[in-house]
């Protein structure tokens, strides 16, 4: 009998062998494949995927993820300046409004006249159980089309932890289970929007409340910043498939716009404030001179637009690179501080940002065909 039962025991080890041998692969099937090109719901902000869209309690989170849902399903504009494409559905799960305050915020955002599109479907009252459900319901009506999700706020569909799962366990299982929708429909963006912890952090990505869990299992996170009673502020940007950038954004009656009106100028922008955050007046002009001057610029010609004495213009130019606000190029030249954030922008609006991401109908017209349309007749996001 130990005879019979070592032979079976060696061929089930050596069925499983061959089973997780065949999960396999090798890099000539990996090339061989081929993908469709990246969706976007924001082109350059919101790709397709789970991402987390971040920020402190009335800082305008929802009016933010209002007006890209608005401009997704409208074929518009969000934030200002950048095009969304040709119209698909919206999902929304406002489970903070209700539909007075619901309708007021989206004619505030479309304006006098403008009506509200049939594309965005709304559902504002929910239960916890019944989201994933409803999701999964309404992807399959309209998950061949690209379509967005947002889900406003995860805190109110928020399911405690099960017996002995820790809070990382519990926050990356509803990650992930909000990630395998987008998984399952390819084009789909699913933008969450939660809150921030009160403690501040140096890395602005360990700002999301709960754990690391959540940031783990999305595909992207995006942050809004705005200091209480300033209608300026920042929106930071990382994930798997976009540029890890930040962009300057200022908000006027709800609506939020990028500085400068497309993502390269913003981004300068909210470079250009980080360059000079916490300077003096003079010191903070010298910096802003440099930044202007991207090839570079000299003590004379500082002195010369500032007003001050050259040798105070070599002193100040040399303490400013010093102190890291500015680079030094070669002798007696300098320049902005070189940004990796900035370049990646601006190589990815030329690439893909730019793009209006038109929509897939497989059973009229194949991706390249599409994609090769789109890189010809859509407008761009400025």
């Amino acid at each position: 009998m130990s005879a019979f039962f070592t032979e079976q025991d060696d061929w089930q080890a050596n069925e499983a062998a061959v089973h997780l041998l065949g999960l396999i692969q090798t890099g000539d099937t990996l090339d061989a494949k081929q993908f469709a090109p990246m969706r976007w719901a924001l082109p350059g902000v919101v790709p397709e995927g789970m991402g987390l869209f971040t920020g402190a309690p009335k800082v305008g989170k929802s009016w933010a993820s209002l007006d890209i849902a608005l401009a997704v399903a409208s074929g518009g504009h969000a934030l200002g300046s950048i095009h969304t494409g040709a119209p698909r559905p919206v999902l929304l799960l406002a489970l903070e409004d209700g539909e007075r305050r619901l309708q007021g915020r989206c004619r505030a955002l479309l304006g006098d006249g403008q009506p509200i599109p049939d594309l965005l479907h709304y559902v504002t009252t929910a239960r916890p159980e019944d989201i994933l459900p409803l999701i999964d319901a309404w992807l399959d009506e309209h998950g061949h089309r690209a379509p967005l999700i947002v889900l406003d706020t995860l805190g109110k569909v928020m399911p405690p932890a099960m017996a002995g799962e820790g809070a990382y366990s519990r926050d990356y299982r509803i990650g992930g289970a909000l990630k395998q929708r987008t998984d399952a429909h390819p084009g789909t963006a699913l933008l969450v929007v939660h809150h921030v912890r009160k403690m501040a952090s140096e890395d602005w990505m360990n700002s999301t409340s709960g754990t690391n869990g959540l940031n783990g299992a999305a595909d992207f996170t995006i942050n809004l910043h705005r200091e209480r009673n300033s209608d300026a502020g920042t929106l930071r940007v990382t994930g798997r498939d976009v540029p890890e950038a930040e962009y300057a954004v200022t908000v006027a009656e709800g609506r939020w716009a990028l500085d400068g009106g497309s993502l390269g100028a913003a981004a300068q922008a909210a470079e250009q404030a980080r360059a000079t955050e916490g300077l003096a007046e003079g010191t903070a002009k010298l910096v802003q001179l440099v930044n202007e001057h991207p090839d570079g610029i000299r003590a004379k010609a500082v002195s010369e637009a500032l007003d001050i004495p050259e040798h105070k213009a070599r002193t100040y130019l040399s303490r400013a690179a010093d102190n890291g606000r500015i680079d030094r190029a070669g002798r007696g030249l300098y320049t902005p501080v070189a940004s990796v954030a900035s370049v990646a922008t601006e190589e990815h609006e030329r690439n893909n940002a730019t793009v209006a991401t038109p929509l897939y109908e497989p059973e009229r017209q194949d991706w390249g065909e599409l994609y090769a349309a789109a890189m010809a007749n859509e407008p761009g996001q400025s």
